[in-house]
Protein backbone atom coordinates (compact mmCIF):
# COMPACT_ATOMS: atom_id res chain seq x y z
CA UNK A 1 0.00 0.00 0.00
CA UNK A 2 2.69 2.57 1.11
CA UNK A 3 4.42 2.00 -2.68
CA UNK A 4 1.17 2.77 -4.20
CA UNK A 5 0.65 5.88 -2.44
CA UNK A 6 4.21 7.01 -3.53
CA UNK A 7 2.85 6.45 -7.04
CA UNK A 8 -0.25 7.97 -6.52
CA UNK A 9 2.00 11.30 -5.18
CA UNK A 10 4.48 10.94 -7.32
CA UNK A 11 1.56 11.25 -10.32
CA UNK A 12 0.02 13.96 -8.92
CA UNK A 13 3.34 15.82 -8.30
CA UNK A 14 3.94 15.12 -12.56
CA UNK A 15 0.15 16.33 -12.59
CA UNK A 16 0.91 19.22 -11.08
CA UNK A 17 3.98 20.36 -12.94
CA UNK A 18 2.20 19.55 -16.13
CA UNK A 19 -0.66 22.00 -15.34
CA UNK A 20 1.88 24.61 -14.38
CA UNK A 21 3.73 24.48 -17.49
CA UNK A 22 0.33 24.54 -20.25
CA UNK A 23 -0.73 27.94 -18.24
CA UNK A 24 2.75 29.31 -18.56
CA UNK A 25 2.67 27.73 -22.63
CA UNK A 26 2.11 30.99 -24.84
CA UNK A 27 -1.10 29.66 -27.01
CA UNK A 28 -3.09 28.67 -23.78
CA UNK A 29 -2.90 31.12 -21.13
CA UNK A 30 -1.45 34.33 -23.26
CA UNK A 31 -3.35 37.13 -25.15
CA UNK A 32 -1.40 35.90 -28.33
CA UNK A 33 -1.45 33.59 -30.41
CA UNK A 34 2.62 32.15 -31.57
CA UNK A 35 3.20 30.47 -34.66
CA UNK A 36 6.92 28.83 -33.94
CA UNK A 37 9.69 29.96 -36.87
CA UNK A 38 11.27 27.34 -38.53
CA UNK A 39 9.83 23.96 -37.49
CA UNK A 40 9.26 24.44 -33.62
CA UNK A 41 11.59 25.32 -30.94
CA UNK A 42 15.02 25.96 -32.17
CA UNK A 43 17.80 25.85 -29.49
CA UNK A 44 21.10 24.14 -28.60
CA UNK A 45 18.97 20.84 -27.85
CA UNK A 46 16.57 20.84 -31.61
CA UNK A 47 17.25 21.58 -35.32
CA UNK A 48 15.06 23.59 -37.49
CA UNK A 49 12.64 21.20 -38.95
CA UNK A 50 12.97 18.73 -36.43
CA UNK A 51 10.53 16.21 -34.79
CA UNK A 52 11.80 17.09 -31.38
CA UNK A 53 11.83 21.08 -32.29
CA UNK A 54 8.02 20.44 -33.46
CA UNK A 55 7.36 18.45 -30.48
CA UNK A 56 8.63 21.10 -28.01
CA UNK A 57 6.54 23.57 -29.73
CA UNK A 58 3.69 21.49 -29.50
CA UNK A 59 4.10 21.04 -25.54
CA UNK A 60 4.57 24.72 -25.51
CA UNK A 61 1.28 25.39 -26.64
CA UNK A 62 2.20 27.12 -29.62
CA UNK A 63 -1.09 27.94 -31.85
CA UNK A 64 0.41 26.93 -35.09
CA UNK A 65 3.83 25.77 -36.84
CA UNK A 66 5.71 26.89 -39.89
CA UNK A 67 7.83 24.86 -42.10
CA UNK A 68 9.95 25.13 -44.87
CA UNK A 69 8.55 23.41 -48.27
CA UNK A 70 11.13 21.84 -50.45
CA UNK A 71 11.78 18.73 -53.10
CA UNK A 72 14.00 16.31 -53.40
CA UNK A 73 15.70 15.28 -56.70
CA UNK A 74 13.29 12.39 -57.00
CA UNK A 75 9.88 14.74 -55.97
CA UNK A 76 9.78 14.33 -52.66
CA UNK A 77 8.19 17.01 -50.36
CA UNK A 78 10.13 17.98 -47.59
CA UNK A 79 10.44 20.50 -44.91
CA UNK A 80 14.16 22.02 -45.13
CA UNK A 81 14.41 25.89 -44.66
CA UNK A 82 18.46 26.06 -46.48
CA UNK A 83 18.62 25.07 -50.13
CA UNK A 84 21.69 22.73 -49.01
CA UNK A 85 22.32 20.47 -45.99
CA UNK A 86 25.53 22.31 -44.94
CA UNK A 87 24.14 24.10 -41.67
CA UNK A 88 22.91 21.22 -39.35
CA UNK A 89 24.17 18.37 -41.45
CA UNK A 90 27.74 19.22 -43.02
CA UNK A 91 26.39 18.32 -46.40
CA UNK A 92 27.15 20.74 -49.07
CA UNK A 93 24.93 19.64 -51.89
CA UNK A 94 21.17 21.69 -52.88
CA UNK A 95 18.33 19.71 -51.91
CA UNK A 96 17.04 19.57 -55.28
CA UNK A 97 20.05 17.32 -56.58
CA UNK A 98 19.48 14.58 -53.80
CA UNK A 99 17.22 11.75 -53.63
CA UNK A 100 14.81 11.14 -50.83
CA UNK A 101 16.79 8.08 -50.15
CA UNK A 102 20.01 9.91 -49.53
CA UNK A 103 18.40 12.56 -47.57
CA UNK A 104 16.70 9.81 -44.99
CA UNK A 105 20.59 8.63 -44.30
CA UNK A 106 21.38 12.54 -43.11
CA UNK A 107 21.61 13.09 -39.49
CA UNK A 108 21.62 16.65 -37.77
CA UNK A 109 24.60 17.67 -34.90
CA UNK A 110 21.59 16.51 -32.59
CA UNK A 111 20.72 13.15 -33.86
CA UNK A 112 17.58 14.35 -36.01
CA UNK A 113 16.71 13.56 -39.13
CA UNK A 114 14.91 15.23 -42.16
CA UNK A 115 11.46 14.99 -42.41
CA UNK A 116 8.94 14.66 -45.34
CA UNK A 117 6.06 17.12 -45.65
CA UNK A 118 3.80 14.40 -44.71
CA UNK A 119 5.42 12.97 -41.73
CA UNK A 120 5.49 16.07 -40.00
CA UNK A 121 0.95 16.82 -41.52
CA UNK A 122 0.73 13.47 -39.32
CA UNK A 123 2.74 14.98 -36.76
CA UNK A 124 0.59 17.65 -36.26
CA UNK A 125 -2.73 16.96 -37.19
CA UNK A 126 -5.08 17.29 -34.41
CA UNK A 127 -2.74 18.96 -32.19
CA UNK A 128 -1.18 22.15 -34.00
CA UNK A 129 -2.36 24.28 -36.85
CA UNK A 130 0.18 24.70 -40.32
CA UNK A 131 1.74 28.00 -41.72
CA UNK A 132 3.94 26.62 -44.96
CA UNK A 133 6.72 28.59 -46.15
CA UNK A 134 6.90 27.44 -49.66
CA UNK A 135 9.93 26.99 -51.14
CA UNK A 136 9.36 25.37 -54.22
CA UNK A 137 9.99 27.58 -57.27
CA UNK A 138 8.00 27.93 -60.76
CA UNK A 139 4.81 26.06 -61.35
CA UNK A 140 4.00 22.67 -60.56
CA UNK A 141 -0.07 21.79 -60.39
CA UNK A 142 0.41 18.45 -60.44
CA UNK A 143 2.84 18.90 -57.27
CA UNK A 144 0.88 21.48 -55.55
CA UNK A 145 -2.60 19.85 -56.22
CA UNK A 146 -0.72 16.82 -53.77
CA UNK A 147 0.15 19.48 -50.92
CA UNK A 148 -3.81 20.52 -50.63
CA UNK A 149 -4.59 16.74 -50.73
CA UNK A 150 -1.96 15.90 -48.00
CA UNK A 151 -3.55 19.09 -45.91
CA UNK A 152 -6.76 18.02 -46.68
CA UNK A 153 -5.74 13.97 -45.59
CA UNK A 154 -4.43 15.44 -42.30
CA UNK A 155 -7.61 17.69 -41.79
CA UNK A 156 -5.13 20.65 -41.74
CA UNK A 157 -6.11 22.45 -44.78
CA UNK A 158 -9.04 24.70 -43.59
CA UNK A 159 -6.73 26.30 -41.19
CA UNK A 160 -3.72 26.20 -42.74
CA UNK A 161 -1.83 29.85 -44.22
CA UNK A 162 1.09 30.38 -47.04
CA UNK A 163 3.76 31.88 -47.05
CA UNK A 164 3.86 31.85 -51.23
CA UNK A 165 5.58 32.50 -54.30
CA UNK A 166 4.67 35.05 -57.36
CA UNK A 167 4.33 31.32 -59.83
CA UNK A 168 2.36 29.64 -57.60
CA UNK A 169 -0.25 32.39 -55.94
CA UNK A 170 -2.52 31.78 -58.89
CA UNK A 171 -2.99 28.17 -58.11
CA UNK A 172 -3.17 28.64 -54.34
CA UNK A 173 -5.70 31.09 -53.82
CA UNK A 174 -8.80 30.11 -52.56
CA UNK A 175 -7.05 26.43 -51.15
CA UNK A 176 -4.65 28.29 -48.67
CA UNK A 177 -4.96 31.43 -47.34
CA UNK A 178 -2.24 33.72 -49.04
CA UNK A 179 0.34 35.95 -47.49
CA UNK A 180 0.13 39.64 -48.56
CA UNK A 181 1.53 43.10 -48.23
CA UNK A 182 -0.99 45.66 -47.84
CA UNK A 183 -0.49 47.10 -50.79
CA UNK A 184 -1.07 43.53 -52.63
CA UNK A 185 -4.17 43.21 -50.88
CA UNK A 186 -5.89 46.43 -51.80
CA UNK A 187 -4.87 45.45 -55.28
CA UNK A 188 -6.51 42.03 -55.11
CA UNK A 189 -9.50 44.07 -53.94
CA UNK A 190 -9.98 45.31 -57.09
CA UNK A 191 -10.03 41.78 -58.94
CA UNK A 192 -12.88 39.79 -59.40
CA UNK A 193 -13.92 36.94 -56.90
CA UNK A 194 -11.68 38.99 -54.17
CA UNK A 195 -12.68 37.05 -50.72
CA UNK A 196 -10.61 38.57 -47.49
CA UNK A 197 -10.24 35.14 -46.56
CA UNK A 198 -8.16 33.96 -48.82
CA UNK A 199 -5.40 36.27 -48.20
CA UNK A 200 -3.84 37.59 -44.55
CA UNK A 201 -1.76 40.71 -43.81
CA UNK A 202 1.91 39.69 -43.45
CA UNK A 203 4.64 41.67 -41.86
CA UNK A 204 7.48 42.66 -39.64
CA UNK A 205 6.00 46.17 -39.28
CA UNK A 206 2.48 46.50 -38.65
CA UNK A 207 0.94 49.93 -37.31
CA UNK A 208 -2.00 51.03 -35.88
CA UNK A 209 -3.27 52.01 -38.91
CA UNK A 210 -2.63 48.41 -40.90
CA UNK A 211 -4.65 47.33 -38.01
CA UNK A 212 -7.64 49.62 -38.27
CA UNK A 213 -7.28 49.23 -42.20
CA UNK A 214 -7.49 45.46 -41.65
CA UNK A 215 -10.29 45.20 -38.73
CA UNK A 216 -12.47 47.25 -41.56
CA UNK A 217 -11.59 44.42 -44.18
CA UNK A 218 -12.09 41.55 -41.93
CA UNK A 219 -8.79 40.50 -42.69
CA UNK A 220 -6.28 38.17 -40.85
CA UNK A 221 -3.30 39.86 -39.96
CA UNK A 222 -0.32 37.98 -38.55
CA UNK A 223 3.04 40.05 -37.29
CA UNK A 224 6.58 38.35 -38.15
CA UNK A 225 9.59 38.69 -35.60
CA UNK A 226 12.03 36.84 -36.65
CA UNK A 227 16.21 36.92 -37.24
CA UNK A 228 18.98 35.52 -38.43
CA UNK A 229 20.69 34.83 -35.48
CA UNK A 230 18.03 35.41 -32.74
CA UNK A 231 20.35 34.81 -29.90
CA UNK A 232 22.65 37.66 -30.33
CA UNK A 233 21.82 40.68 -28.21
CA UNK A 234 21.27 43.01 -31.27
CA UNK A 235 18.68 40.67 -32.70
CA UNK A 236 17.06 40.35 -29.12
CA UNK A 237 17.09 44.50 -28.96
CA UNK A 238 15.24 44.49 -32.35
CA UNK A 239 12.90 41.48 -31.58
CA UNK A 240 11.76 43.96 -28.47
CA UNK A 241 11.19 46.69 -30.67
CA UNK A 242 8.79 45.56 -32.88
CA UNK A 243 6.85 43.25 -30.23
CA UNK A 244 6.47 46.34 -28.26
CA UNK A 245 5.15 48.54 -31.67
CA UNK A 246 2.97 45.55 -32.69
CA UNK A 247 1.66 45.01 -29.56
CA UNK A 248 0.25 48.38 -29.15
CA UNK A 249 -0.81 48.36 -32.75
CA UNK A 250 -3.06 45.71 -31.41
CA UNK A 251 -1.55 42.87 -33.25
CA UNK A 252 -2.51 39.04 -31.38
CA UNK A 253 -0.99 36.74 -33.55
CA UNK A 254 3.38 36.26 -34.43
CA UNK A 255 5.06 34.11 -36.63
CA UNK A 256 8.26 34.57 -34.13
CA UNK A 257 11.35 32.60 -33.13
CA UNK A 258 11.10 30.89 -30.13
CA UNK A 259 14.17 32.58 -28.90
CA UNK A 260 11.57 35.56 -28.26
CA UNK A 261 8.80 34.03 -26.80
CA UNK A 262 9.54 35.63 -23.27
CA UNK A 263 8.42 39.09 -25.22
CA UNK A 264 4.79 37.26 -25.30
CA UNK A 265 4.56 35.46 -21.78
Amino acid sequence: MRTIHIYWLAGLLQLGTFMAAAQRAPGSGSDYRLIAHRGGIIDSLAAENSLPALERAIARGYWMVEVDLRLTADSVLITQHDRNFRRYFGVDSAVNTMSWHSIQQLRSEFGSSVLSFEEVLRQCSGRIRVMIDNKIEGLDTVLFGKVVALLRKYNLDKDAIMIGTSASTGFFTGKVRLSCTRKQLEENMRKPGYRPSDYYLFSGDISGDDMRWARQHDIMVVGAINERNPDSPEAKERARAKAVKMQRAGVKTYQIDSAFEDLFE
